[in-house]
């Protein structure tokens, strides 16, 4: 099973797992017990999914230790931890390392479009399908799918529905000018179609990375 999956599905239980503390209320007062241990499954997995620095974390961690046993302070952390799931599942969460991965491709297609105002189509086209390859790593990295040839990457990502058949097609056609560049097919492709790629690639990375 996929990351992504499993992520979901823990979520799920922990949400299912909480009704069941909720169940053990007896005049205000909760199960010091039964809180523990799913508070301490929640901690588990808002540390992995969420780091230990995260608001998510930190505001969670905080009214764990605050409790002392009455049903208002169950309800506040159960309150935290459905914030962080629909966080999670609403695809509302930017990943550091992604949006510094993505600095470095604006840097690198920045390039390409200098390349291409100065007349070297070539090289441009070449930066361009680093950017596209580099950024199907980093979308097969989060979504659990192992690296390979771009084919390959791009195949297993429309098959998880990253994206649809008209991308993936589109990326085919992408990954066929940068290969024709790095064998040196230079007359096969013109000036028009590096900077259709360049601003497709910019765009890709906008969408999803």
């Amino acid at each position: 099973m996929k990351i992504d999956k499993l992520i979901k599905r823990r979520f799920l239980e922990l949400t299912e797992k909480a009704a069941t503390v909720a169940d053990t209320c007896d005049d205000n007062d909760i199960s010091s017990k039964k809180f523990k241990e799913w508070a301490t499954n929640c901690l588990s997995l808002l540390q992995r999914v969420f780091g230990e620095n995260s608001i998510h974390y930190q505001n969670f961690y905080t009214h764990y230790q605050a409790f002392l046993g009455y049903d208002y302070e169950f309800e506040d952390c159960r309150g935290i931890f459905e914030a962080a799931k629909e966080d999670y599942e609403g695809g509302y969460l930017f990943s550091v390392r992604a949006l510094t991965k993505a600095e470095v491709l604006e840097d690198v297609l920045e390039q390409a479009s200098e390349l291409l105002k100065a007349g070297y189509k070539d090289p441009a086209c070449v930066l361009a399908g680093v950017a596209l390859e580099t950024t199907l790593k980093e979308i097969c990295a989060r979504v659990g799918t192992p690296h390979g040839k771009l084919d390959k990457m791009n195949v297993e990502l429309c098959k998880e529905d990253v994206y649809n058949v008209a991308k993936q097609k589109q990326i085919t056609a992408w990954a066929d000018l940068r290969n024709k560049a790095a064998h040196g097919e230079w007359t096969a492709y013109n000036e028009t179609d590096v900077k259709s790629f360049r601003e497709g690639v910019v765009q890709f990375i906008a969408d999803y990375l």
